[in-house]
């Protein structure tokens, strides 16, 4: 039994991309990390005068790539049991 939505589509039930997925996540923790080390209330430093700050926003881009391509592939495993039942 599908999960009740608002929207409504006529294409039927699609996999999310987790290319996709994963492209969004590493903007988002580029973004945060971005916003963490810059500290809006005092930039003071550049990233130029510190090279661990980019190794750390990189880090961050890469850990959160890795958790949207996760939620994406978990979401459609279980939409493929659940829902679509093309494990059957």
């Amino acid at each position: 039994m599908p999960l009740p939505s608002f929207y409504h589509s006529d294409d039927g039930f699609r996999p999310w991309r987790i290319t996709r997925a994963a492209a969004c996540g590493a903007a988002l923790g580029a973004l945060a990390a971005l916003f963490k080390k810059l500290a809006p209330l005092g930039v003071v430093d550049s990233l130029s005068h510190r090279p661990a700050g980019i190794a750390e926003i990189a880090a961050v881009a890469l850990a959160f790539a890795l958790l949207c391509a996760g939620a994406a592939m978990l979401r459609n495993y279980l939409a493929r049991r659940l829902v679509w039942h093309e494990g059957r």
